[in-house]
């Protein structure tokens, strides 16, 4: 089984999200739209309204490090689908024989 790294965000990644969510936009729209997970979206809003959305201390993530991870995550997502889909075929080829 394939573990889908976990995805670091810039800050201004986090705080343009938290914005379009304040300014009226729904979760489970801007997270579609950012490709985001509705749950990590809504931490992101708690965290801005508790003013803990900056980490004190936390590294600084480049937005090509943040692409990187993005990239990653969605390859190991493909090849779980693959072998999901792989197991199927077989399973569904040994039904029809």
């Amino acid at each position: 089984m394939f573990k889908i790294p976990k995805q670091e965000y810039t800050v201004e990644f986090k705080e343009g999200a938290v914005q379009r969510v304040s300014g009226g936009e729904s979760i489970p729209t801007v997270a579609k739209d950012l490709g985001l997970i509705e749950q990590t979206l809504r931490n992101w809003v708690k965290a801005a309204k508790a003013g803990k959305l900056h980490p004190s201390g936390g590294k600084t993530v480049t937005p090509e490090q943040m692409e990187l991870s993005r990239l990653r995550a969605e390859n190991a997502r493909l090849r779980m689908e693959c072998e999901i889909l792989k197991k199927a075929t077989a399973y569904f080829a040994k039904d029809a024989l």
